[in-house]
């Protein structure tokens, strides 16, 4: 839902707002991921200046990566605080969380864990985190912790959905209208061993929130997801991929390294395969944090 259609620049009938929001937007997009880092000296207490150049960030591109520096504190408690210092207040548990709700990712060999891509080492696909969800528990912020790099590989490519949005609202405003359908993706039931864990969801792809902010929800996965089958859904569906796997100048590519994290309004993005090593400190270890909160504008 919307406030104010008439002011809004996701509204399709507003083309005016929608054309002067766009030229703001990527006038001020970040042209490498290295203009959004911020180094942070103590994740406890944000200075005013690293809060602001944090915010300024998220507002650039809906993300920002953090540097703890030399600190590999493997205390969660510290990304806690650091995303409360940001508006991130509601925490997402799931299946796989910790009991402090926050996911500790690494290889897991058996059990639940070992049924779910995060927890293997196999590259993930393009998505925005718990697309899967109730309509009214919908990820809106997200902080990813490297707390250990793998020995090789497991670099992220990001890409804001503002971006996204953009860039297929130019190539056909219908390819918009298309994926607000309310059932335009349905994620089938979640059943292990023969009991339904979660029922199947479905939903938009884009939505705008009661702000005025917009919302992704999307899985690149060919497998366990529905599209309506209606020829402008599927074309639509095809761009955003092709877009996706692309060449786009806008999607930034990086390697967490001990220390860093990324903080930012669940923006698109996957993970490449990687390889751990045997040393511990060269076995990857990331804290994933999800919120039903965006981060808090100043």
């Amino acid at each position: 839902m919307q406030k104010n259609t008439a002011l809004n620049p996701f509204d399709l009938d507003d083309n005016q707002a929608y054309c002067t929001w766009r030229e703001q937007k990527l006038a001020n997009y970040p042209v490498q991921a290295s203009e959004l880092i911020v180094n942070v000296e103590d994740p406890f207490h944000l200075s005013v200046d690293e809060k602001t150049a944090l915010h300024r960030a998220c507002r650039r591109a809906n993300m920002a990566i953090y540097d703890f520096g030399s600190d590999l504190s493997t205390d969660k408690v510290q990304i806690k605080t650091l995303g409360q210092q940001m508006g991130l207040e509601r925490l997402d548990g799931n299946l796989c969380s910790d009991s402090d709700q926050i996911s500790s990712l690494h290889v897991v060999e058996q059990g639940r864990h070992a049924g779910y891509i995060p927890y293997t080492n196999r590259p993930i696909q393009w998505h925005t985190d718990g697309y899967y969800n109730k309509s009214d528990e919908q990820i809106r912020g997200m902080i990813l912790h490297c707390v250990h790099a793998a020995e090789a590989g497991g670099e992220n490519a990001l890409l804001d959905h503002e971006i996204a949005y953009i860039l297929l609202r130019d190539e056909n405003p219908a390819f918009i209208k298309a994926l607000m359908q309310p059932d335009v993706m349905t994620i089938p039931a979640n059943i292990e061993n023969g009991v339904e864990i979660r029922a199947a969801q479905s939903g938009p792809v884009f939505s705008v929130d009661l702000s005025g902010n917009l919302h992704m929800r999307y899985t690149a996965r060919t497998r366990s997801i529905e599209w309506k089958q209606d020829s402008l859904t599927q074309s639509a569906v095809k761009c955003l991929r092709d877009l996706l796997f692309g060449e786009s100048p806008h999607i930034y590519h990086l390697r967490l390294i001990s220390g860093q994290g990324l903080i930012c309004n669940n923006v698109l993005h996957n993970r490449a395969t990687f390889s751990d090593g045997d040393d511990p400190l060269q076995q990857r270890m990331l804290y994933r944090a999800r919120y039903f909160d965006r981060i808090q504008a100043i």
